[in-house]
């Protein structure tokens, strides 16, 4: 059983209504990673999910509370949620960087995912800024300075270019993504998959640590549903966390073994 975290995946939306003189304000609160939890509950991971508000407050902030987990995953979740909670924003008391401590746990041995989106990588207007964090050195992929966001309404399909743990077994033809990042992988990174001829599933190793960026969403907009009915879907992230989770080995260990 390998232990999850995933952090992100929600949003509130607020609403004005004007109906002529008069007008009222709704709210409305969604989650989004209900199908990607649901593939790992099937495997027999145990997950934990902190969505955006509660993540800001409860997201570890030590390397003690880090090593409950095997696997870290950030889905649309931005750099400040996670570096700027109440206890600095509001009260101004100084915190422990996060974002530090969770590229500390990897080069230790630990295990990160980001998975993509408006407020992941550098996201809309590049306010997820993780170009900016000690997350860059990490990652497997370099991040655009601006905002990264390519938008596919038309449908992009997504080509497995590399034979590896992540990707074996996955039934042929993906279906299409209606978005993702605009990434280029790291020298020494292996892209496993490719949209547009970008990459969309990069893998590599930090330190001792395993790490792989998927440029594209884990639900809707950008996974429509072809995509969440796809029964590539479930597999895909499986065999992921499996392949996150495998004792990564010294530095030197080859990232795809």
């Amino acid at each position: 059983m390998t232990r999850v975290l995933l952090a992100g995946e929600s949003w509130s939306t607020t609403s004005v209504h004007t109906k002529g003189f008069d007008s009222f304000t709704t709210s409305h609160y969604e989650e989004g990673g209900a199908a990607f939890l649901e593939a790992l509950a099937d495997a027999g991971h145990s997950v934990a999910f902190l969505p955006n508000h509660l993540a800001s407050r409860d997201f570890p902030s030590t390397a003690a509370e880090l090593e409950a987990f095997d696997v870290v995953v950030l889905s649309d979740i931005g750099a400040n949620t996670l570096l700027l909670p109440a206890r600095t924003f509001v009260r101004g008391q100084a915190t422990p960087n996060r974002l530090r401590l969770l590229a500390d746990w990897v080069a230790t041995g630990g295990a990160l995912l980001m998975v993509g989106g408006y407020l992941s990588f550098q996201g809309i207007e590049a306010k997820a800024n993780y170009a900016n964090t000690p997350l860059a050195q990490v990652l497997p992929v370099e991040m655009e300075r601006g905002d990264d966001r390519e938008e596919t309404p038309q449908g992009a399909r997504p080509q497995v270019v590399q034979d590896h743990p992540v990707t074996q077994g996955l039934e042929e033809p993906w279906p299409d993504v209606l978005g993702y990042q605009r990434l280029t992988a790291k020298a020494g990174a292996q892209t496993l998959v490719e949209v547009d001829g970008r990459p969309l599933l990069v893998v590599g190793q930090h330190g001792d640590g395993r790490v792989m960026a998927f440029a594209s969403d884990m639900g809707p907009h950008w996974l429509p549903d072809a995509f969440l009915a796809w029964p590539g879907y479930a597999r895909l992230w499986q065999q992921s966390v499996a392949w996150l989770a495998a004792t990564a080995g010294p530095a030197t260990q080859a990232a795809g073994a």
